[in-house]
């Protein structure tokens, strides 16, 4: 099989390796379609300890959807033929893996698969190329939920990638009455105007301004603001907190699920007089998954037109430079070859 080894800094090879051999237990999936993270593209273009803990002469990648080709002879959660998700905290068995379960390669293992944990039935609702996308999505939809959406409440994204459309929309679907997502691409803000959203180049417009404009206003410490209850930073940019601290009303609170390394000053005090709350979200639990699946295949929200460009295996350093322009992509995937 073919399957793209990370050799470090700006350096992808693809190899033909051996398809893994499966025991009683295990499953062998062969990927659909994969999509590119962004912590992917770090690693590639800054080298190891800057995404995943990608390893060198190893193979990456974690956001697929496949097909169980084999089955072990003790397995009878599966079926050759099933279209799945592989969950990639569990899918290799080894939770470090989490981002390198082999996205990148044509066929992954799956032992001691194990339904609703491992591996993941898909709706046939969900398109293939929309399939792809479960993983960070979870990532978005926990991010929302961190948050403890009420009904009727209103909030601002930071970021225009996948995970804060995901977070947007999941706001949405938990019962936000207004969300505004902040980007500095034109190009990405576009697509997400296209999905129903308020939109602010924070580059070129007043955040402030066109947040009290669209929202109302509501006291914060500093005298009038937006009337904003929640603010999602998916994008890691260190002013959003300062933003935040400026904007923020009363009883607001921020959710930072960007992955972003490093101390980043915090106002404690203004924060507590204010009654804000600064929450952390990373990762994704089961019911975030379920949550996806019901978002997807409902189909109230065009969730394929995020994807903004598709490449072949061989193509994945170029796959990988094309994810990293904000300013002509969004989301970027693998198309594997259907022949087995």
């Amino acid at each position: 099989m073919k399957s793209a080894i990370y050799m470090g800094q700006k350096n992808i090879e693809i190899q033909e390796v051996p398809i893994p051999s499966i025991g009683a237990h295990d499953v062998l999936i062969k990927n659909i379609y994969s999509s590119i993270c962004g912590t992917d593209v770090a690693v590639y273009h800054h080298g190891p300890n800057t995404g995943h803990k990608v390893t060198i002469g190893e193979e990456f990648g974690h956001e697929t959807v496949s097909r169980v080709v084999a089955v072990g002879d003790q397995v009878t959660d599966f079926k050759v033929g099933e279209r799945v998700y592989p969950y990639p905290l569990f899918a290799t068995g080894d939770t470090k893996r989490a981002g390198t379960i082999g996205g990148f390669s044509e066929y992954i293992k799956i032992p001691n698969a194990k339904r609703n944990h491992s591996l993941y039935s898909v709706d046939e609702k969900i398109s293939d190329k929309v399939a792809c996308l479960i993983e960070p999505f979870t990532v978005g939809c926990r991010a929302a939920r961190r948050s403890e959406p009420k009904k009727d409440e209103k909030a601002i994204v930071f970021g225009a990638g996948t995970i804060g459309i995901a977070a947007a929309i999941t706001l949405k679907y938990f019962g936000c009455k207004q969300v505004m997502v902040c980007d500095i691409s034109d190009y990405r803000l576009n697509i997400v105007k296209n999905l129903g959203f308020e939109v602010c180049n924070t580059a070129s417009e007043d955040l402030k301004t066109k947040a009290m404009a669209y929202f109302g206003t509501a006291p914060s410490l500093q005298g009038a603001t937006a009337d904003v209850d929640i603010y999602i930073d998916a994008a890691g940019v260190d002013s959003i907190l300062e933003t935040y601290h400026e904007m923020g009303k009363i009883l607001s609170r921020i959710v930072v699920v960007a992955v972003k390394a490093g101390e980043r000053p915090v106002d404690i005090l203004h924060m507590t007089y204010a009654q804000q709350a600064l929450i952390g979200s990373g990762g994704y639990f089961p019911e975030d998954v379920e949550d996806v699946m019901k978002i997807m295949a409902s189909h109230h929200w065009d969730i394929e037109s995020i994807i903004t460009q598709e490449f072949s295996l061989n193509e994945l350093e170029k796959a990988l430079q094309t994810a990293g322009d904000v300013y002509s992509s969004l989301n970027v995937v693998i198309k594997f070859d259907d022949n087995e």
